[in-house]
């Protein structure tokens, strides 16, 4: 909208004392001319700006103009724009620049220096070490899915390998322990559900809009079911001694309990915690190598002892050399 764009000018004139026209053009993907009748416009508001001529010229608030930031203190600044950093590093967009723009205009100049560095003093990024294109496209539709309250068509491969085809009413995006997920309505299977973005194979926005059910996304509701009592496993993992930090890695100090040796062994520690059984808690615990043992429930020793098999068997072959 043309009445976004004006303000965002402002914003970004008032964080700069000079801005080339033809960045803000890139900017808001509009031609220079665009850009110079958005000037005049502003200037006809009241809005004092100066075109600054030569080589080192552009486009500038005259001197001493701030905008009113009255409502919010600083410290409420410092932490909205930790919180936007933090998401602009895996859901980058124009928008979050903006805003960044806005919050950074109404520091005073007196403030300014120390209003950067307590906004560095603290980094949270969500991103990961390689790029991956196809996840970021998928979280932008989804993004635009909820959003625009648009019905959505996905395949989706659960975690027996099987694909089918769904029509879901996306409701959140849900960052939870570095791995993305859908939160949305399932019109195939008529309930609320969360799908593994990974697992979404592909995705197709329709026109269509849903009208919004109730689905309170402030309680978490996915914390629920996954700590249902009937997909809980009660693990007990005994770790060697050389590895103790491992354990406290993903554990609380306080819940490794040393075990006495006994027969000559060497020292263990036992580690009793809780977790959905399925792939992911074989697949975690297989992480661990020769490190863990599963003490109980048996069902979770047997499956992680058929699948170190399994995987002895093939590098044990002749297919590697």
């Amino acid at each position: 909208m043309k009445l976004d764009r004006l303000l965002s000018i402002i914003i970004l004139l008032v964080n700069r004392r000079k801005v080339q026209a033809k960045e803000l053009a890139d900017l808001f993907e509009v031609s220079v001319r665009t850009i110079y009748r958005d000037i005049d416009v502003i200037n006809q508001a009241g809005i004092p700006i100066v075109s600054y001529q030569g080589a080192g010229g552009g486009i500038g608030l005259s001197d001493g103009y701030r905008l009113d930031r009255s409502v919010l203190t600083n410290n409420e600044l410092v932490e909205i724009v930790g919180a936007l950093q933090s998401v602009s590093t895996i859901v980058p967009s124009r928008d979050s620049k903006l805003l960044l723009e806005k919050i950074r205009s109404i520091v005073p100049d007196a403030d300014a220096e120390g209003f950067q560095l307590r906004t560095r003093r603290l980094i949270v990024d969500f991103s990961s070490w390689t790029r991956n294109a196809w996840v970021e496209k998928k979280i932008l539709l989804l993004k635009q899915a909820t959003e625009e309250e648009r019905e959505t068509a996905i395949v989706y491969c659960d975690a027996q390998g099987r694909e089918t085809e769904r029509t879901v009413e996306p409701y959140a995006l849900v960052l939870k322990q570095m791995s993305w997920y859908l939160y949305a309505y399932c019109l195939t299977r008529e309930e609320f559900r969360l799908f593994k973005l990974f697992r979404i194979k592909e995705i197709a926005v329709r026109e269509k809009r849903f009208v919004h059910r109730e689905a309170e996304t402030e309680l978490l509701p996915w914390n629920k079911e996954w700590k249902a009592p009937d997909k809980l496993a009660k693990l007990t993992l005994r770790f060697r001694r050389g590895v103790k930090h491992l354990a406290e890695e993903w554990f609380d100090v306080e819940a490794l309990a040393a075990e006495p040796a006994e027969n000559g062994q060497e020292e263990h520690y036992l580690v009793r915690a809780e977790f959905p059984e399925d792939r992911w808690l074989y697949g975690f615990i297989l992480s661990f190598g020769p490190e863990v043992e599963v003490v109980e429930p048996l069902s979770v020793r047997r499956q992680v002892e058929r699948l170190a098999a399994e995987i002895g068997q093939i590098y044990s072959s002749s297919r590697g050399t």
